[in-house]
């Protein structure tokens, strides 16, 4: 017989697999049961398909399915392999990712065993392939893994949230339960399976594309590292082609293989910017390697973007510490963003358009930074390929979080291994920009005692933080050496400590946790980058019903044992309350919990963005340089800090915070100021209202304006107008005005009333052109107002929903009667006598727009 030469092959092992518990310590009795199922997926994904569980998102069913990660799992398939394939030099099972710890047997024969899900995994199978071939993943328990690992290294560690035995597995950390997530330990092959064979390979491909020059004009390519096995003979070649999205050719050129190949591209790419300060051009660089006679041996594509990132660290105007600014191709950029989780419990059920339906909702909420946090996973690439392809820069995290983790010899081969296969795959991404250690690791290890900042030396194995190693030794090394992105060894991080407010980048959780703050405090909580910080507040009415079962009607009210099923945060209900209870006069049953929730979030948000925005004031003087809400997304239906819900439903706060991150926002603020009338009386004083005004532009030009500012009495109405000229300086913060509250007297004594007066500032193009922003700042807190009569009048044209009132009206929100939600363009609105909003509501179809707000009669 002939054989034709083949010089690849890969073969996806999706169709054809079954899985069942097996016998383990725990269950030494269990039967077997085989249920078919597809590959990538996990144990609690297929077991519920089946119908053997209960949707766990439901109800209290998470409690009913915690066995499921103390038991044994086997997935076995038989696949049948060719001639080509059996006769191939090279032939290699690959697993792109096993979930966590899994021996894979082939026909009988042990090929290898996993524990770290965050890599994959290739063993070599040539000669060990027959016609028909058996594989079986065995997977163990991770839960009794990791307890076992627990305590053959060291046993217990200081841990925030979950088992602390979950510091000594590389497996998602978030599975073990967190303060927004249930306890859903997975099982599974989470990722493709594939047969490959080959006679040459491209194992290695690093490719640097960088801009230099004064004007970061002069863009240039380099091909880095190039790894081609088994070695190609000396006559071999490779032709590298470079083309746009047009799939025009840029670049092609033909070398010899181990020639060096480097490119000035000058006038012939463009740069890659963040979104709103220039397009994201991308590219593509195929490289082939090729024979004496021109027969291709091996092949690869990457995507190339021509950008350069800076974190600037430099000393301030009028401010102790440094900046932390990230600065691309030589333009500062304050960076407003959101927190990533994993979007779902299961991993597997997540589909690319969900990736980047979540992707266009930052975009759509102005929003140009993501941070990938570091108690998940390593996202797939359709998520930085979203972020690519929209300019949302990415914050990657490594995956440590919130806890002490030992650093032992099979745990540090094993993350030396994870870190440098995730350094390799992103580092081609150009919307990563910064990879930071752990999240909150340096936070932990100090409350516990465990940091001594003074010792400098690398030699921290023996410590009682080991894991220093990992972020201040092996992860930068790893970084620096097989890419151009920058290395930060935690968040937060900086400082004299983790929450020096001066240095680096902070966690801001005194308000909600620590201190717990009111938010109007948020701009005294300023740091020089806010990497969390939060609100809660709940989902869509709609998301609150999917975590019912049918039969609950009667738990559908905020303190019934399924309600607080679903929101994870320790002392949940003292914090809600208390920030319900200072700012507003609410009500308890479920619908009107639910709508208090969402507005208090959204003015919390809403503020934290608005007060940090004013800080970035222009070079040299960029005092909070970026804030990054804690956090976009959920995995499952729940109450949580998320802005947007599991079904990607927004909440309000997601509204607030897109008008606050606009090209172009004003903002105010209010204080009162008690002033005696000489230094021994605490009988008389004056009471004055003190109002400050600021304008921001986050373009790069300055924009000529006008604001109309109009002072509303709640009883009386327009008490003041005023207009102001205004040039908003680029990129920057621009104070315009301050004074004392228009309309509102001196007071002489605590016990006058001041008068309830509403302030609006309307930005406009130019000399009265179009509204570029709007904002109208209240006396608070609002629990004190007596809200007159609104005058609310919505007037509904197709999808369009004009909105006027005759008195100030406070947190509007919409909704409309019956079936699904339709995609609102705004909520959470200020709605002022005279000024026109105009909403539109995708998907009305005719349906009535119905409305709450503050003092609506409804508490």
């Amino acid at each position: 017989m002939t054989i034709q030469r083949k010089v690849n092959t890969r073969t996806t092992l999706k169709d054809g697999w079954s899985f069942s518990q097996v016998k383990s310590p725990a269950f030494p009795h269990v039967a077997e049961d085989w249920v078919p199922c597809t590959v990538p997926t996990s144990v609690h994904v297929e077991l519920e398909r089946a119908g053997k569980i209960p949707d766990v998102f439901k109800g209290l069913n998470e409690w009913d399915v915690q066995w499921i990660q103390e038991a044994d799992w086997t997935f076995a398939t038989a696949f049948d392999a060719g001639v080509l394939q059996q006769a191939a030099s090279c032939a290699e099972l690959v697993f792109d990712g096993l979930d966590t710890y899994c021996t894979i047997v082939l026909n009988g024969e042990v090929l290898g065993s996993t524990s770290n899900m965050f890599h994959g995994h290739r063993f070599c199978v040539a000669g060990k392939l027959k016609d028909r071939n058996k594989l079986e993943l065995r997977f163990k328990s991770p839960w009794y893994a990791a307890k076992a690992a627990e305590a053959a290294h060291g046993g217990p560690r200081p841990v925030s949230n979950g088992d602390s035995c979950r510091l000594y597995s590389r497996k998602a950390q978030y599975g073990w339960g967190w303060d927004w997530g249930p306890i859903i330990m997975t099982v599974g092959p989470w990722q493709p399976v594939h047969l490959e064979t080959y006679e040459y390979a491209i194992r290695e491909l690093r490719v640097d594309a960088g801009l230099s020059g004064d004007a970061y004009d002069r863009p240039s390519l380099a091909v880095a590292e190039l790894i081609v096995e088994p070695q190609p003979t000396n006559d071999a070649k490779v032709v590298y082609t470079l083309t746009g999205s047009d799939s025009e050719v840029v670049m092609q050129e033909v070398l010899s293989h181990g020639e060096p190949a480097s490119w000035d591209l000058s006038g012939a790419v463009e740069a890659w910017y963040p979104i709103h300060y220039g397009k994201q051009p991308l590219y593509s660089l195929h490289v082939a390697v090729v024979n004496a006679n021109g027969d291709e041996l091996a092949s690869t594509s990457q995507r190339v973007a021509f950008r350069d990132v800076q974190i600037i660290q430099e000393p301030l105007e009028d401010a102790e510490g440094t900046s932390f600014v990230f600065q691309v191709n030589g333009v500062r950029v304050f960076c407003g963003g959101s927190n990533w989780i994993p979007a779902d419990s299961y991993l597997t059920n997540i589909k690319p358009e969900r990736y980047r339906a979540w992707v266009d909702l930052l975009v759509a909420g102005n929003q140009n930074m993501l941070r990938v946090w570091g108690g998940g996973v390593y996202e797939p690439d359709v998520l930085y390929d979203a972020c690519d392809e929209r300019g949302v820069l990415v914050w990657q995290d490594f995956m440590f979080g919130c806890g002490v983790y030992p650093a032992y010899k099979d745990i540090i081969k094993s993350v030396q291994v994870e870190a440098e296969t995730v350094a390799k795959r992103l580092r081609q991404h150009p919307s990563v920009v910064i990879f930071a250690g752990n999240n909150e690791d340096y936070q932990v290890a100090e409350e516990a005692g465990l940091v001594d900042y003074n010792d400098k030396s690398g030699q921290y194995l023996n410590t009682g933080f080991p894991a220093r190693h990992f972020y201040e030794v092996l992860l930068p090394d790893v970084v620096h050496r097989l890419s151009s992105i920058f290395y930060w060894p935690g968040s937060p991080y900086g400082g004299k400590v983790c929450g020096d407010l001066t240095v680096g980048d902070q966690h801001q959780w005194n308000v909600w946790h620590g201190t717990q703050e009111p938010w109007a405090n948020w701009d005294k909580l300023a740091g020089r980058f806010v990497s969390e910080f939060g609100m809660q507040g709940y989902p869509d009415v709609r998301t609150v019903r999917e975590w019912f079962a049918p039969a609950q009607e009667d738990e559908w009210f905020p303190q019934s044992t399924v309600s607080t099923q679903h929101n994870k945060a320790t002392g949940f209900e003292r914090r809600l309350e208390l920030y319900l209870m200072e700012n507003f006069r609410h009500a308890f049953d479920m619908e009107s919990y639910i709508y208090y929730t969402q507005i208090m979030q959204a003015e919390c948000l809403a503020a934290a963005y608005r007060l940090w925005r004013r800080n970035w004031k222009g070079k040299g003087r960029e005092y909070t340089a970026g804030a990054l809400v804690w956090q976009i997304n959920d995995c499952w239906p729940c109450v949580s800090w998320a802005i947007c819900d599991y079904y990607l439903r927004p909440k309000p706060s997601y509204f607030a915070i897109a008008r606050e991150l606009r090209p172009y926002t004003v903002g105010m603020t209010r204080k009162e100021i008690k002033t005696p009338r000489d230094a021994s009386t605490a009988a008389f004083y004056t009471i004055q209202h003190e109002i400050e005004l600021w304008g921001c532009n986050s373009t790069l030009e300055a924009k000529k304006a006008t604001i109309k500012l109009v002072s509303f009495d709640l009883k009386d109405g327009v008490v003041d107008r005023r207009d102001f000229s205004v040039v908003l300086q680029p990129n920057s913060s621009t104070e315009i005005w301050k004074g004392d509250v228009p309309g509102q007297p001196v007071r002489t004594s605590v016990s006058q009333t001041p008068r309830p007066i509403v302030v609006q500032a309307i930005l406009r193009d130019g000399d009265g052109g179009p509204v570029l922003a709007r904002y109208s700042n209240w006396p608070e807190p609002w629990k004190s107002l007596k809200f007159p009569e609104a005058g609310l009048a919505l007037g509904v044209d197709g999808d369009t929903v004009t909105v006027t009132a005759e008195k100030p009206i406070k947190g509007l929100v919409l909704d409309v009667e019956g079936g699904d939600e339709v995609q609102w363009s705004d909520q959470a609105l200020d709605i002022m006598p005279g000024d026109v909003q105009v909403v539109t509501a995708k998907g009305l179809n005719g349906r009535k727009v119905v409305a709450r707000y503050l003092g609506d009669g409804s508490a």
